[in-house]
């Protein structure tokens, strides 16, 4: 961000970190946090030097193999060179293989496989742009379902206490913890760099603030996690080591301690909560003869028992609310503590009360802990999808190498699709998935897989066909989240890169070439969506007689401020001042504790009630060290990795892999080496970072860096960049939820000693000789 001579003209505009201003002087673009932000993200500081860098996508590319020899599957999907090709050109060849696929396969053999977070305007919002187009050009597609960040208890949540987003954006809210909460016990912690970004924008950052005030009235918060900075200092946190993947043992001994010591609300878990009795009897080891006690607890945890009994008796003193970070249920059996933190707040009595209870992802999005708009935001109608099969998000891998494979999801035998088109616009999996060599394999057994991509992502390099698309400074659109009453509109600051096309005017083109336009585009242009999708918002505006400007004004004066909804609690809150008359979306309308949905799955990996489940993966001779891989503080996942703060973040141009000084100390590594991370699932480099901020025995390494193999054509090469996810095992959490597991693993760290190979993640392919005589 930079400082704006007083003749630039700033325009709004919206990212999902931040509602910002912008405009141009002397050739370079200014970027200025909107001014009621009172704590804005520095990743703004990405964008000047995003809209011209060399990893843009300047011009339409096919893959010289699939051009020559037609689909089919192909190992050399990213080793490949690629040929320029004109719009009208490529387009006809993309739609001539969908109507291959459709008329030889049917659209179940297509997988909408989008996933990511292009952009804060809702218009141009890549996910709901391609499933639209796919839904109404070819009568649907494979879709997935849940997310990564959130797999597994997306899946459980709706078990024992009700809808994601009813718990997780419509419970305890940060105004609720600064006027009533006295502890805040935040398992996975609270850690700004994830309460920053918000999909469809943000425009106040208040978490900071919140803890800070919070703290002065005399609220205690406890981070219990392997990470000091999981919390910021403004919250004047308790640190408590925790090991990786192991909270729900820690709170198990927590709740024995209640039990045992006669303070857990017997009253609460009779009127508000079914199935106390069968979990207490597995808490106190009446069927298998171990009692979960604090001495079991702690030396599967790390944390000293004396510890534990002392953190549940001051758990059940005060208004107590427990936090539960994503990160949690991003491992093994995910599942089980975002159930157990729900049942340890149960026994505490205080689920629904303000400011107490239990808060799924309070801190770990920008959404949560709001209050909701009364009024609805635009968003695109993505039509009817005329094909059933789908898959949990983090199986796209399993998918692709199992066609027509059994699997279990949440209590259903289903079957993997055969897929023969990937058509992805929007994200980047070699960011979010795990296994990323497994991933490259993967796509190599599909026979097309087309990508719309602002930059030269791996995800654009392994593709069959790159379609270059503009950045959301390149276009107008209407910047809205359902938890912000900020309404942004997002006016154009740039000309598209080289060729770029919204992703809209790309399947629109597309779309008139499949017979499909006036299904897809309803005779609108893009400036004809954003007035007819503001319509609603207008219309539920004046429904309630409030100002309603039409759009024109809206948009010339930048934003617009909508009303929120009370903050009651939602569903919990409502449940417990009246659980009669307000029951929660459960089988039996109460919290439960036990499942007999659940249970009557018989999965092992998922019982009836929360339990310990030991992880099958961990440290050995030869991997002696848990890494974290969690979310990146210099962006947003992967996205503008190449930007200014992004980059300037990094060491060695490589992201930093950040351990405590006695393993460094063991490993003989010092401040500021090259170090390689491995494991039997491949390498990575990164440059150390001796913090005592990260307790021994492990090594926090953000996701995000752009995968750079050294050599593309080896089955699995070392990225030199430092990618977690060559890392990262690719499996489910369980059978209920198949959600990702990719926060947690066992590596070795070793000093890199050999030559220091280049950075290369930013470097366009060099187009293939003739592209330009083609196109």
């Amino acid at each position: 961000m930079s400082e704006a001579p007083e003749r630039t003209d700033l325009r709004n505009h919206s990212a999902h970190w931040g509602v910002f201003r912008a405009g141009w002087a002397d050739g370079r673009l200014v970027v200025q946090p909107h001014p009621g932000d009172p704590d804005p993200s520095p990743i703004l500081g990405n964008f000047a030097d995003a809209l011209h860098h060399r990893a843009r996508v300047a011009r339409p590319m096919v893959r010289r193999g699939w051009l020559e020899n037609g689909p089919g599957p192909d190992r050399r999907r990213g080793r490949d060179e690629f040929v320029e090709m004109g719009w009208d050109e490529v387009l006809d060849l993309l739609a001539g293989e969908l109507r291959r696929v459709k008329e030889a396969h049917g659209p179940e053999a297509v997988f909408g496989g989008s996933y990511g977070w292009s952009s804060a305007g809702r218009f141009h919002h890549a996910q709901s742009q391609v499933h639209r187009f796919l839904n109404t050009s070819i009568g649907g597609y494979v879709r997935s379902v849940n997310s990564y960040s959130a797999g597994a208890s997306a899946v459980i949540l709706p078990h024992f206490i009700g809808p994601f987003d009813a718990v997780a954006r419509r419970g305890v809210t940060w105004t609720q913890v600064v006027a009533h909460t006295d502890t805040v016990l935040a398992f996975g912690g609270m850690a700004l760099k994830n309460s920053a970004v918000a999909s469809g924008g943000v425009s106040r950052h208040i978490e900071r603030d919140s803890m800070r005030r919070a703290r002065e009235r005399g609220a205690r918060f406890i981070n219990i996690s392997p990470l000091r900075s999981d919390l910021p200092e403004e919250a004047g946190a308790e640190w408590l080591p925790v090991v990786p993947g192991t909270d729900t043992a820690m709170m198990l001994g927590m709740a024995h301690t209640l039990v045992a010591e006669g303070l857990h609300d017997t009253a609460f878990l009779d009127r508000f909560c079914v199935g106390f009795p069968q979990f207490e009897r597995y808490l106190m080891g009446t069927e298998d003869g171990q009692p979960k006690s604090a001495d079991w607890a702690a030396p599967i945890c790390g944390v000293p028992a004396d510890t534990i009994v002392e953190l549940a008796r001051r758990a059940a003193q005060g208004r107590t609310l427990i936090a539960m970070a994503h990160a949690l249920q991003r491992a093994e059996h995910g599942e089980q503590p975002v159930w157990m933190g729900a049942v340890l707040a149960a026994m505490l009595g205080q689920i629904g009360l303000p400011g107490g209870g239990y808060a799924y992802a309070l801190g770990a999005l920008a959404h949560y802990g709001r209050q909701q708009n009364a009024v609805p935001i635009p968003t695109l109608p993505q039509g009817t999808n005329g094909v059933k099969n789908f898959i949990p998000v983090a199986r796209i891998s399993d998918m692709l190498l199992n066609p027509g494979a059994a699997f279990d999801y949440n209590g259903k035998r289903m079957h993997y699709a055969d897929i023969k088109l990937v058509y992805w616009a929007g994200g980047n999996p070699f960011h979010h998935h795990q296994d990323l060599n497994r991933l490259r394999e993967a796509f190599a057994r599909v026979e097309t897989l087309v990508v719309h991509e602002t930059a030269w992502t791996a995800t654009a390099r392994h593709a069959d066909i790159v379609l270059p698309c503009t950045m959301t400074l390149e276009r107008e659109d209407i910047g809205a989240a359902a938890t912000d009453p900020l309404m942004v509109a997002m006016h154009r600051l740039a000309e598209p890169f080289g060729e770029a096309r919204d992703d809209y005017a790309i399947f629109a083109g597309l779309a008139r070439r499949r017979g499909a336009e006036e299904a897809f585009t309803e005779g609108r242009d893009a400036a004809g969506w954003l007035r007819h999708l503001y319509l609603r918002t207008q219309a539920a505006l004046e429904a309630k007689g409030l100002p309603a400007p039409d759009f024109d004004t809206f948009f010339r004066e930048g934003e617009l401020t909508l009303p929120q909804e009370e903050d009651d609690g939602g569903i919990v809150g409502r449940f417990r001042r009246d659980p009669d008359g307000a029951p929660l979306p459960t089988p039996s309308g109460k919290l439960e504790i036990f499942s007999e949905t659940v249970a009557g799955f018989g999965y092992d990996d998922c019982p009836g009630h929360p339990a310990w489940l030991p992880p099958v993966e961990v440290p050995d001779a030869r991997h002696g060290l848990r890494l974290v891989a969690n979310q990146p503080y210099t962006k947003l996942h992967s996205q503008l990795d190449f930007g200014g703060y992004s980059a300037g973040e990094k060491r060695r141009g490589r992201e930093v892999a950040r351990m405590n000084p006695a393993d460094a100390a063991a490993h003989g590594i010092a401040e500021g080496d090259i170090v390689r991370l491995f494991n039997d699932r491949g390498a990575c480099l990164a440059s150390a970072a001796l913090t005592e901020s990260v307790m021994p025995g492990v090594v926090q390494l953000p996701t995000g860096a752009w995968y750079d193999p050294v050599d593309a054509a080896e089955e699995r090469p070392l990225c030199v960049h430092g990618n977690p996810n060559v890392l990262t095992r690719d499996v489910g959490t369980s059978r209920l939820a198949q959600g990702c597991t990719g926060q947690l693993t066992v590596v070795e760290v070793e000093r890199f000693e050999g030559n220091l190979p280049p950075v290369q993640a930013f470097e366009p392919p060099v187009p293939a000789p003739g592209s330009a005589a083609r196109a």
